[in-house]
């Protein structure tokens, strides 16, 4: 789990492309407020950037295994986007087009020098339901507090335990069926980040791990189910609508660094 100091800037330089990605994607998306937007421009946008500095996006053709047949199938796009209650692994289409009141997540990694990095971010889309913009902000805050956390000697459980404490008293739900990861060599590695937990479990944090943490934050219960219509989304089983943060951080000597900022 423990990255050298070359590798760890290159993740920095691969996640400056990725931030790049997220934040074009971001700003295009809030102009769906005056004009609807195909999320299939915004994947063309995606692959345009990422491919300008030689990176490839490392979600396309990602290998995914459906349990209930235990198939393995490919991720068949660049980016995720998500709407509304779709939590995560929303696939763009000619027809899923963002408008004027959506809570959209896009979820982006790229693969830079042969490593790896992932982040996410919620955004709304003009006058949307109050809720929502609460919701982005208790998920955004969840993660900022958690940050606070990860530094060497501390276990992954405390860092679980402050997120999900944080999204309760808020009145939201952190999704437990769907977790963090390590990253670097590959999409995900170990070990598997929970956004709940208890202070004095979990891995024991050391410096120069570098991880993938992202909260996923529900309106309502925390349950979620697999999406029929294309068999990737995760969306809530109750149809309350849902945000997502995501960095890549490395764990340094006082504390940790976001490297996809």
């Amino acid at each position: 789990m423990i990255k050298t100091d070359r590798e760890i800037k290159i993740l920095r330089e691969g996640g400056k492309i990725l931030r790049e990605v997220l934040n074009t994607v971001a700003e295009k998306v809030k102009e769906g407020a005056k004009k609807e937007i195909s999320s299939l421009e915004l994947e063309e946008l995606a692959r345009k950037i990422v491919h300008k500095y030689q990176a490839e996006p490392s979600f396309l053709n990602y290998p995914v295994s459906i349990a209930k047949n235990k198939q393995i199938i490919k991720y068949p796009a660049a980016l995720c986007i998500s709407l509304n209650n779709e939590i995560v692994h929303g696939i763009p289409r000619p027809d899923k087009i963002i408008k004027n009141g959506d809570l959209v997540k896009f979820d982006f990694g790229v693969k830079y020098k042969n490593l790896y990095t992932d982040a996410a971010l919620t955004v709304t889309v003009g006058q949307t339901r109050p809720v929502a913009k609460k919701l982005l902000e208790v998920t955004k805050n969840a993660l900022k507090i958690g940050l606070k956390e990860i530094k060497p000697g501390n276990k992954l459980g405390k860092y679980g335990f402050v997120v999900e404490n944080y999204v309760r008293e808020n009145d939201f739900q952190v999704v437990k069926k769907l977790v963090g990861h390590g990253v670097g060599y590959a999409v995900h590695e170990p070990p598997n980040i929970p956004n709940y937990g208890r202070p004095n479990k979990g891995l024991k944090l050391k410096e120069g791990m570098v991880l993938a943490l992202e909260p996923m934050v529900n309106e309502l219960s925390e349950d979620i189910q697999l999406d029929n219509h294309d068999g990737f989304a995760y969306t809530t089983i109750d149809g309350g609508w849902a945000a997502h943060f995501e960095e890549t951080v490395v764990v340094t000597k006082n504390g940790c660094e976001i490297l996809t900022k």
